[in-house]
């Protein structure tokens, strides 16, 4: 019964321990998180930077669609095989 005992309270400090380790890997990346979004929005501030992460987006967006255009442009290729 001792032994139960022993290795129930071993395996509590093991998981404990775990735990801990997740905590404070989650609050790392919430605190890095909270960072960025400090400094991003003091960038939006200046009007030079705004520019340019404005500018980044809209060529993120511009090739995402254009990236669907030609998956697009694929499938109509393959379907136009298949009649």
């Amino acid at each position: 019964m001792i032994q139960f005992f022993k290795k129930a309270f071993q395996d509590m400090k093991e998981s404990a321990k775990a735990q801990h380790e997740v905590d404070k890997a989650q609050f790392a990346a919430a605190k890095a998180e909270s960072r960025a979004q400090w400094e991003e929005s003091k960038a939006m501030g200046d009007p030079a930077r705004c520019k340019v992460v404005m500018q980044a987006k809209r060529d993120a967006q511009i090739a995402a669609a254009n990236e669907r255009t030609a998956a697009a442009e694929e499938r109509i290729k393959a379907a136009g095989k298949e009649e």
